[in-house]
């Protein structure tokens, strides 16, 4: 198993070498010059200049590159042009506990709502039960995230005429769960949730599915085992494998992974920090988020292979 994880960590770690590449070079080679056009009226030569050589950029491409990956070392993702010589990590830092709650709470909702409610469907296959179940979460499948926010905050502006008071933008306070912090959170997490829902429910009842219908399963029947430990021993074991595949990326997006949530409900996470950058052509905070992106994807992959190897045994010997 050791070795196994250690193959793939190299592969992984080349992986991520990568993306930081690529993700320079589209900086690098982006038409225009951000530092001229954040001077804008107020351009001079000199101040130019100067900029230009605190940010490194009289360099050689690849020593800017060099320069770019012992930062990162170090765990220094750069300086800002907005707010100039602002650290990356400065404008991220209030925005990183924002997306990472949200996304983690909605996939939560989403795993623990989506996974049960697929296998439900499996075993009453073709029941009400069933077609009802799937009928939803097909519905929510094929509606984008921001159409599912747009409706969400049309039924909060429905309900408020009430005079309940429910707000239908902002955040709250990170990690805190006051009523009014709660207030702010629950929408927009039952919206994420709802999205992620409908897809691991049609996922877990198709892995589910296939697995009922395997000889194994029907040879267990056969022997006269009870049909709980038909599925549990056997079936969903084998079933939950292709999931964890899935869970594994979904760790990878956290960062991501509710990007139009934030910007339908307004929050302040990292989706409206990455638009006002893309906006401002602030290419540092676009390549920090970028590569944030890139180690979780990383770090997803790795935890899926673990998890491989704890339901799957023979994992280990390969």
């Amino acid at each position: 198993m050791t070795r196994f994880l250690l193959k793939r960590f190299i592969g992984l770690l080349f992986i991520l070498i990568g993306v930081t590449f690529i993700t320079f070079i589209l900086g690098y080679f982006a038409p225009g010059d951000p530092i001229r056009e954040s001077m804008g009226s107020h351009f001079n030569v000199r101040l130019w200049l100067i900029l230009r050589h605190e940010y490194g950029f009289d360099l050689p491409w690849y020593q800017q590159y060099y320069n770019f990956l012992v930062r990162l070392v170090h765990f220094d993702l750069g300086t800002s042009f907005h707010p100039q010589q602002e650290p990356v990590w400065e404008i991220l830092k209030d925005g990183v506990p924002i997306t990472v709650e949200l996304s983690f709470w909605g996939s939560v909702i989403s795993l623990a709502l989506g996974i049960p409610v697929g296998i439900i469907s499996a075993l009453r296959a073709n029941t009400w039960i069933d077609t009802t179940s799937m009928t939803i979460a097909l519905i929510l499948y094929a509606l984008p995230a921001f159409i599912i926010t747009v409706f969400a905050q049309l039924i909060v502006l429905y309900i408020d005429k009430t005079g309940i008071g429910w707000p239908v933008s902002g955040w709250g306070n990170p990690w805190e769960y006051s009523w009014s912090d709660i207030q702010y959170k629950l929408v927009p997490i039952l919206t994420y949730g709802a999205a992620g829902y409908a897809y691991y429910a049609r996922l877990a009842r198709t892995t589910m599915l296939d697995v009922l219908r395997q000889d194994y399963v029907r040879t267990a029947r056969a022997k006269g085992l009870r049909e709980k430990a038909v599925v549990y021993r056997h079936a969903l074991r084998n079933a939950i494998i292709p999931l964890i595949t899935v869970i594994g990326v979904l760790l990878g997006l956290l960062v991501t992974g509710s990007f139009f949530i934030e910007v339908g409900f307004n929050i302040q996470g990292i989706a409206n920090i990455t638009i006002q950058a893309v906006q401002l052509r602030n290419y540092p905070v676009i390549q920090g988020t970028t590569i944030m992106v890139a180690i979780c994807v990383v770090l997803g992959n790795m935890v899926s292979d673990i998890l491989y190897g704890i339901v799957d045994p023979r994992i280990k010997t390969e």
